[in-house]
């Protein structure tokens, strides 16, 4: 039964996405459903991966949306020779009191942003494996918790462009959802050159929510209700992609993890209590492609990971709704 509270909850939860929403737009110009997905993965507590060619924005986007919150920013440009301790910290013998001071890096934020990541080492992108999945750093056996809300938006440049290391399938699987910025309109190129021309528009950008508003707002995604029939459509995506003939790695539990949660936070941010098929539908080529591999045969077929994705949720059949029973003041609460 939803409560009052449990409602004014959510209510609270979709007007402070919408000030950040309208914060990030303000700056990012036509990229409507680019800046849905990243607050959606931020709700969720995932990890956001922006891969695009240079100049169209990437770095501006996380900066925008680092900036519309209050809370603790680092950033880190990956380049070739930047090493693990850089990111996670190192421990440094202090001579007059004779014993071992952690020095943190510039993962210990709330929110990172990582300049192309794919411009270092693989040694060196794995330094992030630990705190990405598990919110921890261990540096010398001792263990290190990192702040609350957490979260990674890294930039990428296309594998083809030069200088580029491609991502660890291990690295790749625990960013939650990738999106593509792409070129803007005419028009919002235009109004780009009337706003950008002179200052930047991060100067005079405002943060709109704080640190812990985001943390309230994860705790109410997480209690958004996902009926039986849609957690078996959303495994049923998932595991379509593990016996496809176009793919030759499939997407991990993980992946089904984010799939529900992104969901979950999807539906809250629509002013819904309860996940709808369309949700997963709407959020399975940005969380799942990037996991995929295709086989050599669809590689010749320029068939991408994101149509393959796409053939999936249009075979996968969706299971039909039928009300669970009213609740008072949400309306249908479920299938």
């Amino acid at each position: 039964m939803t409560t009052y509270d449990d409602r004014a909850g959510l209510a609270d939860l979709t007007s402070t996405a919408e000030r950040v929403r309208r914060s990030v737009e303000s700056v990012i110009e036509g990229k409507p459903e680019v800046v849905r997905i990243a607050l959606t993965v931020l709700l969720a507590e995932g990890h956001l991966l922006i891969e695009d060619v240079p100049g169209v924005g990437k770095t501006m986007l996380a900066k925008t949306l680092a900036k519309s919150i209050d809370c603790s920013v680092q950033r880190i440009q990956f380049t070739p020779d930047l090493l693990p301790s850089d990111i996670t910290g190192v421990s440094i013998y202090d001579q007059q009191r004779r014993e071992f001071e952690f020095k943190p890096g510039a993962i210990f934020a709330q929110i990172v942003i990582g300049d192309e990541i794919n411009r270092a080492s693989p040694k060196t992108q794995s330094a992030l494996l630990e705190s990405m999945e598990e919110r921890q750093v261990t540096i010398d056996g001792t263990t290190y918790a990192l702040p609350s809300p957490f979260m990674v938006v890294a930039t990428q440049n296309p594998v083809e462009m030069e200088g580029t290391y491609p991502l660890p399938e291990a690295q790749r699987d625990r960013f939650m959802a990738r999106v593509s910025v792409g070129y803007p309109s005419p028009d919002a190129e235009l109004r780009m050159l009337d706003v950008h021309g002179g200052l930047s528009p991060l100067d005079d950008l405002q943060a709109v929510a704080h640190a812990h508003d985001i943390a309230k707002l994860v705790e109410a995604v997480r209690d958004v209700y996902v009926a039986e029939p849609v957690r078996r459509y959303v495994v049923d995506l998932v595991s379509a992609t593990r016996s496809h003939p176009d793919l030759r790695l499939g997407a991990s539990p993980r992946a089904t993890l984010h799939l529900l949660r992104a969901a979950k936070a999807a539906a809250a941010m629509a002013g819904r209590d309860f996940v709808l098929p369309d949700d997963a539908q709407a959020l399975a080529g940005p969380v799942l492609a990037h996991r995929l591999l295709p086989t050599a045969q669809a590689s010749l077929n320029r068939r991408t990971a994101e149509q393959v994705v796409q053939d999936i949720v249009q075979r996968t059949p969706v299971p039909s709704a039928h009300p669970r029973g009213e609740v008072p003041g949400a309306g249908v609460r479920g299938f």
